[in-house]
């Protein structure tokens, strides 16, 4: 016969492997959704944004524990941009309240913003600012600014008249334009909340830059990349020695996914170039990290994960500007999971 002992010590094991799993066990792995470039196109962030589950039908972070990051590029291209910018900065709070969290990287066209590069903005994004003060205030800013704006329309024009620069230059000048400046300046709203976005974030073992960490700048601590690329914002600093305009600069570099000419030509000929693979092995070394998540550079047709699972590259064209697949993707533990997203989930007009 067993001992009474031996019977009552394998009724405590069967009992101790049927018990709940204890406060003490590991937590499940965290759920980290990454979105590429967005460029004022809301329905789209909207679709991708519901097919992860991170917001309801009302447009209200769903996302539980999960942390969102989003790639930075949310401005030009596509006319609503502001409303997207208005929905992650609202999310951003509901998610903290819900035990998750939304992390917005910059990214070179938010910088272009705030410089004053405006080439690619959109007369619908001046159009978002407007109000019924708009164009009196338009009108106060010719005012305050008439000899500038003469003195530049005669450099090319000598004979213009000053009736003839005020009807050009208000030809040229939207109404919301102004409002768009001063928002978007260093010290509007939209500058600080632009200079309050991280460069670089690492999440886990992942690290998420918009255009790319090159090997110089791989040789910075990533809380002093930050602090340098905060710097410049608040400074509004675009000289060609900026961290704001440097190919090799995280805002812009692309030497991660491929041939970048411009880094190429801002590193001469006097360095051996590093290859991808090679730029890839010494970041990641250096911060410690197992992967790398960029955008910046389009691949219309989904997410791409390349060098052995260490480098992800998610901005997929998600603008109808681009009319690329709609995607986001999912880090859960080391698993990275590519996600294709429908366009048009919401009907028109009824999006959050």
């Amino acid at each position: 016969m067993v001992p009474r002992i031996l019977r009552l010590l394998a009724l405590a094991i069967t009992i101790l492997a049927l018990a709940p799993i204890s406060a003490n066990a590991a937590p499940p792995p965290q759920r980290i959704v990454a979105v590429g470039d967005l460029h004022g196109d809301y329905a789209a962030w909207i679709d991708i944004a519901r097919a992860a589950g991170l917001i309801d039908s009302r447009g209200r972070w769903a996302g539980r524990k999960a942390v969102l990051v989003q790639l930075g590029d949310v401005t030009d291209r596509a006319p609503d941009s502001l409303k997207i910018i208005r929905h992650l900065q609202k999310l951003r709070g509901e998610a903290s309240r819900a035990g998750g969290k939304v992390v917005v990287i910059l990214g070179n066209h938010e910088a272009m913003n705030l410089l004053g590069d405006t080439r690619y903005t959109t007369p619908g994004e001046y159009a978002a600012f407007v109000d019924r003060d708009s164009a009196s205030r338009r009108e106060a800013a010719f005012e305050a600014n008439r000899a500038t704006i003469e003195a530049e329309y005669r450099r090319t024009t000598p004979a213009m008249t000053g009736s003839a620069i005020h009807a050009a230059w208000i030809k040229a000048t939207p109404l919301g334009w102004v409002e768009h400046r001063i928002a978007w300046g260093p010290r509007g709203e939209l500058g600080r909340w632009a200079t309050g976005n991280p460069a670089v974030a690492k999440i886990g073992g992942t690290l998420f830059v918009h255009g790319g960490i090159s090997a110089e700048y791989s040789k910075l601590p990533l809380d002093r990349i930050n602090r340098l690329v905060a710097t410049a914002m608040a400074n509004s600093d675009d000289s060609p020695r900026s961290i704001l305009t440097d190919p090799l600069g995280p805002l812009w570099y692309r030497g991660l996914v491929g041939r970048d000419p411009d880094a190429a030509a801002a590193r001469g000929t006097t360095i051996v170039h590093p290859t991808p693979d090679e730029e890839i092995t010494a970041v990641l070394m250096e911060y410690g990290a197992q992967r790398i998540v960029v955008g910046h550079t389009p691949i219309l047709s989904g997410i791409a994960i390349t060098s052995n699972g260490r480098l992800a590259r998610v901005d997929t064209g998600n603008s109808r500007f681009y009319n690329g697949q709609l995607s986001y993707l999912e880090i859960v533990g080391d698993r990275m999971i590519p996600h294709a997203v429908t366009r048009n989930l919401s009907a028109p007009g009824r999006a959050p």
